[in-house]
């Protein structure tokens, strides 16, 4: 069975529904509900109709959305997004994990003290995020292409993103739906549960955290251990992602969700392992790789902006340059001569 990345349009809504309706919560950039979901299919065909390259200071956000297609049957079976720069319509809001030392020479101790403070020190950053499989597929590594091709996309279109790039990780999610984070810190202000304020956040944005956000430090020791327990702990379900993110070379620096205290992931754009290393070479040779001495799995991508798409392949090289296996060239709809971009799998 093959599967390949593309651009998303507006007849994947409903797929795109039935997958959000799986989540679980806590999924801010995949609401269950189908206005916010056209809403963000409408933004994407508006970023991928925009054919100017961008300056590297714009602070245009734009949000491409991208789904894992079935090439057999056509099926929508996961998706995964891709912001250029966060911040941009609204603040970008994260706590930050802080030390404050203080010392008292009268009691000869020195007391340190772990706050969260809340930032806006990401903003202007690019985002990977809205990573989502269909329950039925988390298997043959299809994660793993639906998360690293998002990374030749932002290769092949590199002046439109910014020099940083974050990942926000779901946070620890109780057996009824809930967050210990958000019961012990930010619940106490706005007057809703977690489920309430993450739909909320997910249709309408982060305003109302501006508007209703304490903005003093928050004193870890002074909150219920559920909620101190589950600061910068990603959700059971995205360890995987989390392990995925290190090896491209993400780090968490003290950033964590203010709404579920899930770890935020950053890394330098140009250091992520399969940034620095996507190649854009021509296709010498359609055919099996085996017999060329240095036959590999790789992902391989082609296409501008709508045009893009993307699939795990065989590749090789001959004295002429790269070969493509046969299933791989007709998924992506390229052959000899024309110009793909791969990362070794």
């Amino acid at each position: 069975m093959t599967h390949r990345i593309r651009a998303a349009r507006p007849e994947d809504l409903q797929h795109l529904y039935e997958m959000a309706k799986l989540t679980g919560g806590g999924f801010t950039n995949l609401p269950p509900d189908r206005k916010a979901l056209t809403a963000k299919l409408e933004r994407s065909a508006q970023a991928y109709a925009n054919l100017e390259e961008g300056d590297p200071k714009s602070e245009r956000d734009e949000l491409f959305v991208l789904v894992l297609e079935d090439v057999a049957t056509g099926e929508v079976r996961g998706t995964s997004q891709i912001f250029t720069r966060v911040g941009q319509q609204w603040p970008f809001y994260s706590y930050r994990i802080a030390t404050l030392t203080q010392h008292s020479k009268e009691l000869n101790r020195t007391f340190r003290a772990e706050m969260l403070n809340l930032v806006t020190d990401l903003e202007g950053s690019s985002e990977v995020g809205g990573l989502f499989l269909h329950p039925s597929e988390r298997a043959g590594g299809l994660g793993m292409l639906l998360a690293r091709s998002r990374y030749l996309f932002i290769a092949m279109h590199r002046k439109r993103f910014s020099d940083r790039i974050l990942a926000e990780l779901r946070g620890v999610i109780d057996e009824r739906g809930g967050s210990p984070f958000w019961d012990g810190v930010a619940g106490r202000f706005f007057g809703m549960n977690f489920q309430e304020a993450d739909y909320f956040n997910a249709i309408n944005g982060h305003q109302f955290i501006a508007d209703l956000m304490p903005k003093h430090p928050v004193y870890i020791a002074m909150l219920p251990e559920t909620a101190r327990s589950a600061i910068g702990l990603p959700h059971p379900s995205g360890r995987a992602a989390m392990r995925m993110l290190e090896e491209e070379g993400f780090a968490h620096e003290g950033y964590v969700d203010i709404f579920d205290g899930g770890p935020t992931m950053t890394a330098r754009t140009d250091r992520v392992e399969s940034i620095a290393s996507a190649k854009a070479v021509p296709i010498a040779h359609v055919r099996a790789p085996e017999g060329s001495g240095t036959a590999a799995k790789a992902l391989v991508a082609t296409g501008r902006l709508a045009d893009f798409r993307c699939c795990f392949a065989e590749i090789g090289e001959s004295a002429e340059g790269l070969v493509l296996d046969p299933i791989a060239a007709a998924s992506l709809g390229v052959g000899e001569g024309d110009t793909v971009w791969h990362v070794r799998r």
